[in-house]
């Protein structure tokens, strides 16, 4: 039987020092969804039916209400929030004028990450405090599983929950443009 050899491995890393963008962009492209926070790799597989649904329907949503000047962005699409932070929401905000060719060097407007089993505790947890020390001024989580949406607006540094909305609930957002969300809604293919 014939061995079959795979992609190498990144195996070059510096051990016991953050990683940084540089040795992020050396990470195989084999599937997974690799970011960076506080110089910590963080590997996603790829996502379910639900949540690919629920991201293309919200990015329907977001792109129509959009204003002028506003760019609405799906995964995978980088975030630079610093050397050693890097992210890939599931969808971004932002103002047109700030994207480089290859990736958003600010922190954008509005970010949304749809919960995946495996991104749970990363969504609601060490994202939300990146986002929030980035100074995103909106964060949105969405709920796939048990349609939800719950809205953060960043008020003095930290994030407050401005609404929270579940099933057939309507959200009527304001920030970064008007826009109605109903969660139900989203998981309509």
């Amino acid at each position: 039987m014939a061995h079959v050899q795979s992609e190498p491995m990144v195996t070059d890393l510096s051990w016991g020092a953050p990683l940084t963008e540089d040795d992020l962009a050396r990470m195989p492209d084999d599937g997974h969804r690799y970011e960076l926070i506080d110089g910590v790799l963080i590997v996603s597989p790829s996502p379910r039916l639900s949540h690919q649904v629920c991201v293309g329907n919200l990015h329907l949503l977001l792109h129509a209400a959009k204003a002028p000047g506003d760019t609405v962005l799906m995964a995978p699409f980088d975030v630079r929030l610093s050397a050693l932070t890097v992210v890939i929401p599931d969808l971004l905000v932002a103002r047109t004028a700030a994207f480089t060719p290859a990736r958003l060097e600010t922190a954008p407007l509005l970010v949304v990450e749809v919960r995946s089993p495996s991104t749970r505790l990363f969504d609601l947890g060490t994202k939300r405090l990146a986002y929030e020390g980035a100074g995103v001024p909106a964060y949105w989580i969405v709920d796939p599983d048990a349609p939800s949406l719950t809205v953060l607006r960043l008020h003095d540094g930290h994030y407050i929950e401005e609404a929270s909305v579940t099933g057939g609930e309507t959200y009527a957002g304001t920030f970064p443009f008007p826009v109605t969300v109903v969660p139900a809604a989203l998981l309509e293919s």
